[in-house]
């Protein structure tokens, strides 16, 4: 369980596909506190920490996360989102973020508004019930709050400290990101479509 509140940004240093899965070597600030067979979110998705190296840590991802998220895109010199799970005597800073990724997005627009920015993301229309104005929502794993929405849209505006601290500075017109909607969001969803059953 995370908060979406970014702790450091890390570098993928290697990308290895065997079979179907893809293992990453990366770099951060705070591989020396981590250890094998922790949680951590990397861009929004959970990964557990296999092997540490100095300051290089091993995560591995199966079919299924590729499937559904941007780590396909990876490559030697990305930056990455990292956090590790939430301490449960803390505040929660952000909202509740699972580390399991509901799709990708793609942004469609960047402003850049002179001392913040803009960014607008199209995301499949079966989501549309998950996004509400002024709602919660991960995008790489960074709790953002969403405005301006339609079925298959939405706006997040983003200060200077998470502009600077996060990989979202990277993002640009036709990236691909990480998307998971908000957990009550989608446990209200499922209590409305079983009603109908």
């Amino acid at each position: 369980m995370f908060t979406g509140i970014i702790e450091t940004i890390g570098t993928v240093e290697s990308v290895v596909i065997t079979g179907s899965n893809y293992t990453f070597q990366i770099t951060s600030s705070i591989t020396n506190e981590l250890k094998v067979d922790q949680s951590v979110s990397h861009d929004g998705v959970c990964l557990t920490v296999e092997a540490i190296n100095n300051s290089t840590y091993q995560v591995t991802a199966i079919a299924e996360t590729i499937q559904k998220t941007n780590l396909q895109l990876w490559k030697p010199g990305t930056k990455v989102n990292i956090e590790r799970c939430m301490v449960m005597n803390g505040r929660l800073d952000g909202h509740i973020v699972q580390g399991h990724v509901d799709c990708t997005a793609t942004c469609v627009e960047k402003k850049d508004l002179a001392g913040s920015w803009e960014y607008r993301f199209v995301f499949p229309e079966q989501f549309a019930p998950l996004v509400i104005e002024k709602g919660s929502i991960s995008v790489n794993g960074t709790s953002l709050t969403c405005f301006n929405i339609t079925n298959n849209s939405f706006t997040v505006a983003i200060i200077p400290y998470t502009y600077h601290h996060t990989s979202i500075q990277q993002v640009q017109v036709n990236s691909v990101v990480n998307i998971e909607f908000d957990l009550l969001g989608k446990y209200v969803q499922r209590s409305i479509e079983l009603r109908k059953n």
